[in-house]
C-alpha cells in the first residue's frame, strides 16, 4: 500500500530534519530535499512547528519499535534485557546514517519548556523511562525507578559522546557501568544479558 502525501512528507522530513538540524533547515530546504511542494506542505501542515511535531512522532513511534523489539531479541529476560539496551545501541552507533538523537537536538535547538517541540521531546524520554522501570520491576530491582533512572542517564550519555565521537566505543562503555549498576538490584538475570 503507498504511503499518502502526508506520511510521505513526515517520513522524508524526518531524514531532512535529523541530518540538517530543525532551525537550519528552512521551508525552500524542505522543499528542495523532499521534492514536495510548499502548497503541500502546508496543506497538511499549518507551520513548520507542526510538521516538526509529526516528525518527532514519528521518529518517536520507530525509535522505541526498533530499541524494544531489538532488547526482546538479544534476551529473554527483564534483566537481560535491560543490559542488552546497550548492545543495541553500539549496533545503532555503527550505521553510516547515525548522526545522534533527534530529541536531544530538538530540546536543544527549542528550549522553553514550554514550546510543543521541547514537550515532544520530553515525552519521548518519558516513555522510554516507564518502560525501563517496567523491566526493571520485572527483573526484581529494589529500586526499579531509581535504577531506570540511572540507565536512561547512561544510554543518553552514550548517545551523546558517540554523536561527538569523544570515546572509542561509548556503548560498550555504558553497558559497562549498567552491569555494574543491576548488580546490587537483581538478585538473577544477568547471566542471561551476558
Amino acid at each position: 500500500m503507498r504511503p499518502n502525501k502526508r506520511d510521505e512528507l513526515v517520513s522524508k522530513a524526518l531524514e531532512v530534519f535529523y541530518h540538517g538540524g530543525f532551525h537550519a533547515t528552512g521551508m525552500d530546504t524542505l522543499v528542495k530535499e523532499t521534492g514536495i511542494s510548499k502548497t503541500s506542505i502546508y496543506k497538511h501542515f499549518r507551520t513548520k512547528n507542526d510538521l516538526i511535531i509529526a516528525v518527532l512522532r514519528l521518529r518517536d513511534e520507530n525509535f522505541r519499535s526498533w530499541l524494544f523489539n531489538r532488547m526482546e531479541a538479544l534476551s529473554d529476560t527483564p534483566a537481560g534485557q535491560l543490559l542488552a539496551m546497550f548492545t543495541a545501541l553500539g549496533e545503532w552507533f555503527g550505521k553510516p546514517e547515525f548522526a545522534g538523537c533527534m530529541f536531544i537536538k530538538a530540546s536543544a535547538e527549542f528550549q522553553d519548556r514550554a514550546h510543543p517541540v521541547y514537550q515532544q521531546s520530553t515525552e519521548h524520554k518519558q516513555m522510554l523511562l516507564k518502560h525501563f522501570t517496567g523491566l526493571a520491576k520485572a527483573a526484581g530491582a529494589s529500586d526499579a525507578s531509581g535504577l531506570a533512572r540511572q540507565l536512561l542517564t547512561l544510554k543518553e550519555g552514550a548517545i551523546v559522546l558517540a554523536a561527538m565521537s569523544v570515546t572509542p566505543d561509548p556503548a560498550e562503555d555504558a553497558r559497562h557501568t549498567a552491569r555494574m549498576l543491576l548488580k546490587p538490584h537483581l538478585a538473577e538475570g544477568l547471566t542471561a544479558a551476558g
